[in-house]
């Protein structure tokens, strides 16, 4: 099948480039980084631009991807600093509950009943985010009560709450206002280098050490910059390509293997403790998140 070749693509760029940008982030910080990466991938992406049929662009259209793209940004640069200051077979497997928070939510919320085998997913997320937070000498709790405790695992909890939002979004772009992937790609991209330049100008209260900095660090980090980049639009086009052929949830249930991907290469490459149990709990994670979903 087309989509899950498209899918099963992603899932390998998306890992190749998470374990790329973990090395970069030794170096560099989160918001510095994204403001590069944003930057050199639209520079990739300007070709895509000749080849966009606008007459099938709507104004509308643009207008709730520039929305979708804020949320787009805030979320990819929470993940940057999830993986900068946590190790990245820890980090990245945290990604896997969205769809677990999506069904407690409209549960809680909404009152949409759990069927018993989106119940038993959720008991699974439980169960794999327990086994993956699990330290030696630690207490019983401490597997939940990092998630308040910690000052580094919020910027998973706000990635997981805006991916949610943003994979919504997708779908709605391409079916219900028929929003083609190539110009999709192309303008999101176009946006979220502009987001990352303000997010960095208001941080900084002025462009010009932005500029001097992004001079410095580009020249330093460009090979791995431009690997990432190439990464990114690539898994990026796969993905929204993926959406428009087949249902969300389903393509999201192949491109989640890319966790596992990254975080065992990843974790392998870095040297990171206690793979072995990590690798249970990703996979532990991964049928819950399958299970929730309803495949």
């Amino acid at each position: 099948m087309i989509w899950f070749s498209l899918a099963f693509g992603s899932a390998l760029l998306s890992a190749a480039a998470a374990v790329t940008q973990k090395k970069i982030l030794f170096r560099l910080e989160a918001l510095d980084f994204s403001v590069l990466l944003s930057l050199v991938t639209l520079l990739l992406t300007l070709p895509l631009f000749v080849f966009i049929d606008y007459g099938t662009v709507s104004l509308a259209a643009l207008a709730v991807l520039l929305a979708k793209t804020l949320l787009g940004a805030l979320a990819f640069l929470c993940v940057m600093l999830a993986i900068k200051n946590l190790e990245i077979s820890g980090a990245l497997p945290m990604m896997v509950l969205t769809p677990g928070l999506v069904a407690l939510t409209a549960f809680l919320i909404l009152g949409e009943a759990l069927s018993g085998t989106e119940l038993g997913g959720v008991l699974l997320l439980i169960v794999g985010t327990y086994v993956l937070e699990m330290r030696p000498g630690a207490s019983l709790l401490a597997p939940f009560t990092v998630f308040t405790t910690s000052r580094k695992h919020p910027y998973i909890i706000a990635a997981l709450l805006l991916f949610t939002t943003t994979a919504v979004a997708d779908r709605y772009l391409l079916t219900e206002m028929q929003l083609r992937p190539l110009p999709m790609l192309a303008f999101q991209n176009l946006f979220l280098a502009l987001y990352f330049m303000l997010f960095a100008m208001v941080r900084r209260h002025t462009l010009q050490p932005v500029r001097a900095e992004l001079r410095a660090q580009l020249r330093a980090q460009l090979p791995w910059v431009l690997l990432v980049a190439a990464c990114t639009l690539g898994y990026r086009f796969a993905h929204i390509e993926a959406v428009s052929l087949a249902p969300v949830a389903l393509v999201l249930s192949v491109k989640r293997l890319s966790v596992f991907f990254a975080a065992m290469f990843g974790g392998h490459l870095f040297r990171e403790k206690y793979l072995p149990r990590k690798a249970v709990a990703i996979v532990v994670l991964l049928i819950g998140a399958t299970l929730v979903v309803g495949l």
